[in-house]
């Protein structure tokens, strides 16, 4: 590729994503939700889950010191919908981990060990969940992201094999669904009335099938966990897939994830700002098709 071809390349790109980074505005304006009456801020949301909740950016250096620079989706839904809120989020968290303190994990515990977390707790996600479910009566808003670490971990397992993560994925799903389904068992557990919000997954990239097909693999084991308890999906796949499909179905050419800090043409498996403020569009519409149907 010669200097002007890439120059030509990189002003296409960048067209692209200004142009994807518009119809995420333009899809989040006419997706405009007509919910409950904003609550009083002593209402609170609880946001639980893996690095997509957190906000997390890889190679972000000295900015973990501080959680404040990383902006998860309840970071914009908060304010959008007047809730404060507790993220309780973990990078590198799995469904196994969420439980255990001896659980699988994928990163969560060595960066809790070495960077704060949004809100500080020394105990499992799910016993400050339940904890704090009990102590804050005025929550009407939980979700949980929760299972993507749990694929990586086979994905290392198997070393990218194929076959064998072919030959995995079932035992996989089976872990991801009573895994999910004790959580929220445990949530309800508390007396907790309110909306309940399972965050799907979308795919990183809806041209490559192998991958794609994966997310939709999970995503459905987290749509019968949700139904089995009383929770709704927010469908961050299919929110995805509308924006990416400008960009023939490239999500990091949509814009929708963070540049790999080794090559700012490439994408980290991360939401970028604008898939995080997609992400908070798809929660906040769930949301308040939950809590419109529970009057």
């Amino acid at each position: 590729m010669t200097l002007n071809d890439a120059k030509g390349m990189t002003r296409v790109l960048g067209s692209l994503r200004r142009i994807a980074l518009g119809l995420v505005v333009a899809v989040a304006a006419t997706t405009a939700w007509a919910g409950p009456p904003p609550a009083s801020g002593t209402d609170g949301y609880l946001a639980l889950g893996d690095s997509v909740v957190f906000g997390f950016i890889e190679s972000d250096g000295y900015a973990y010191g501080n959680p404040a620079n990383f902006l998860g989706y309840p970071a914009y839904d908060g304010p959008k919908l007047n809730f404060s809120v507790a993220n309780a989020s973990c990078p590198g968290e799995t469904t196994s981990g969420f439980l255990s303190a001896t659980g699988a994990d994928n990163g969560c515990r060595p960066y809790r060990a070495n960077f704060p977390l949004h809100v500080t707790y020394p105990t499992t996600q799910l016993d400050y969940a339940v904890g704090y479910l009990k102590s804050h009566r005025q929550t009407r808003l939980v979700s949980i992201g929760l299972g993507a670490n749990d694929a990586f971990l086979l994905q290392a397992a198997c070393n990218a094999d194929n076959a064998c993560i072919q030959a995995g994925i079932q035992q996989l799903l089976g872990t991801i669904y009573t895994n999910m389904s004790t959580i929220l068992q445990n949530l309800r557990a508390t007396g907790y009335g309110g909306v309940l919000v399972v965050v799907n997954y979308y795919s990183t990239d809806y041209r490559d099938p192998a991958q794609t097909g994966f997310t939709i693999a999970i995503n459905q084991t987290l749509a019968a966990a949700a139904a089995a308890n009383g929770a709704v999906v927010a469908d961050a796949f299919t929110a995805f897939q509308s924006v990416a499909s400008f960009a023939g179905g490239a999500t990091c050419m949509a814009g929708l994830l963070n540049a790999d800090p080794a090559n700012q043409w490439a994408c980290d498996v991360h939401p970028s700002q604008s898939g995080q403020q997609l992400l908070a569009q798809t929660v906040a519409a769930a949301y308040a098709g939950a809590a419109h149907s529970h009057h």
